[in-house]
């Protein structure tokens, strides 16, 4: 097992200091805070102008400011006092489209430049206070919906199965962004994610509260390619994932990343990595998470692209009402490249799976690919010869809901064959439908390790506990489970 680094102490992000000495307040930047004016260009020209001198400050005294795309500029900081509020405008000719910088293997699927608040190459940017930045994501969805279907303004990659425009603004936008500090503020109603980083270096999130559950796509932070990043005491709850680690360049990495003391619902997957993983996910560590009320995984591991992920700690983790633990998967999405996985340790995780689906409040929910199925265990699995080496799972208490039913669906274990493998499809929890166990299904694997385990049922559950297949070097030591009514608790086919 390769040794798993402490990204906390590799992470040393000071605060973030403008380096000019002016501040601007709203008032004497002449915009106006009724909701109702466009503010656009007076928030341009006064955050150009502050970075003209060198730094300073734009302050958003009380009152709603309503605008477009906002550039921010090396130096500036951006804060709302407690009672401003920054709107989004939810004409879609009011944000720019600017062409996505070079250097990349492929361009992700999200418009990055497209954004209420964006930078490009930027330092020491920062956005602090006590506001609420609020894209009225819905509305301009539909507007830009309506635009589609009216002939107006036809989106490029509008999407006909879900009947949704996937071209739309996210909140914030931050590309080859260095030393940047985000705090205190709330973010809302985003059209699509609500946070995006791209490249960025040396970023400390604190102290946010993410609230994005206005539309499709509505993710939390997404965290693209990125170096050095700490994301603390966040509050976070979207529609789709919820913090969300990408690598979109096969050449790069999403490196040293440490995201602590969070809480998390979603009506997707709480903390994940993928799906786009084409380079590296390395040294990332999660600590004192929270999730609860989340539709899919509380923790999904994904490589699928031809990349790689290693050295992930995932640690001190509570979970309640989630439809799945945990869900590590190397696959092969990509046909000419095949992704590796090795080196992951999950330890003190405490996590309770529902019955039914646990994101019942949400009004946009999670969709739903495998309807009859009973309760989806753990799952750990690589592909027929590559396989996924070295996860550690110790100090583990995971309780499932039980209740399943051979009358619903019924995978005996001499016929594990039948679990589809699904190489080049999308990874979720329930991409294989049906699996023969209640608790972990372990298949393609070497070097598995569960140590200190205990699996709790609800109700009485068929299945074994551990169905494992295609394995290597996998041991157990302190397991505990329910007896139950099956044959057998740990299942090896070889």
């Amino acid at each position: 097992m390769k040794r798993i680094l402490f990204i906390s102490s590799l992470i040393l992000l000071a605060a973030v200091r403008v380096s000019g000495t002016g501040t601007i307040t709203s008032e004497q930047a002449r915009l106006v805070g009724d909701g109702v004016t466009l503010n656009t260009d007076a928030f341009q020209k006064a955050i150009d102008r502050l970075s003209d001198k060198g730094g300073g400050t734009l302050v958003l005294l009380p009152g709603r400011y309503l605008t477009g795309t906002v550039e921010l500029k090396s130096g500036v900081e951006l804060r709302l006092e407690r009672g401003a509020e920054l709107l989004g405008s939810t004409n879609p000719a009011d944000y720019a489209d600017k062409d996505f910088p070079g250097g990349t293997h492929r361009k992700p699927l999200i418009d990055l430049e497209l954004a209420l608040i964006t930078a490009n190459g930027a330092r020491n940017v920062k956005l602090s206070g006590d506001g609420v930045i609020n894209g009225q994501g819905r509305a301009l969805a539909l507007h830009i919906d309506s635009l589609h279907y009216k002939g107006i303004a036809v989106s490029p990659d509008y999407d006909d199965i879900s009947h949704r425009p996937n071209h739309r603004p996210v909140l914030l936008s931050l590309r080859y962004c260095s030393n940047v500090e985000i705090s205190g503020l709330r973010f809302t109603a985003s059209s699509i994610f609500a946070l995006e980083f791209y490249k960025c270096e040396d970023v400390n999130l604190h102290h946010l509260d993410v609230l994005n559950r206005a539309y499709w796509n509505n993710d939390g932070i997404d965290i693209i390619d990125c170096k050095r990043m700490e994301v603390a005491f966040c509050h976070v709850n979207s529609a789709d994932d919820g913090i969300c680690l990408n690598t979109w360049d096969p050449d790069d990495t999403t490196d040293g990343i440490y995201i602590h003391d969070c809480t998390v619902e979603s009506s997707a997957s709480a903390l994940k990595c993928g799906t786009p993983s084409y380079g590296c996910f390395q040294n990332l560590h999660f600590a004192r998470i929270k999730v609860k009320n989340t539709f899919r995984s509380a923790i999904a591991l994904e490589a699928v692209d031809g990349g790689s992920l290693k050295n992930i700690l995932a640690e001190d983790i509570e979970a309640f009402n989630v439809g799945n633990p945990i869900f590590i998967r190397l696959g092969r999405r990509n046909g000419n490249r095949t992704a590796s996985v090795d080196g992951i340790t999950i330890r003190r995780m405490y996590c309770e799976t529902a019955f039914e689906r646990p994101d019942g409040g949400y009004d946009i929910r999670g969709p739903i690919t495998n309807t009859m199925i009973n309760p989806i265990p753990s799952s750990i699995t690589g592909i027929p010869g590559h396989k996924v080496r070295n996860v550690n799972i110790e100090d583990v208490i995971l309780v499932y809901p039980g209740g399943a039913s051979k009358g619903l669906r019924y995978i005996p274990t001499w016929d594990i064959a039948r679990v589809p493998e699904f190489e080049n499809h999308y990874p979720d929890y329930d991409m294989f439908g049906e699996l023969p166990a209640y608790g972990f299904f372990v298949r393609h694997a070497e070097g598995i390790r569960f140590r200190n385990v205990n699996l709790k049922l609800k109700e009485d559950d068929f299945r074994p506990a551990f169905v494992l297949s295609d394995t290597e070097n996998v041991s157990f030591d302190s397991i505990s489970y329910p007896l139950g009514k099956t044959e057998g608790q740990i299942y090896m086919d070889k």
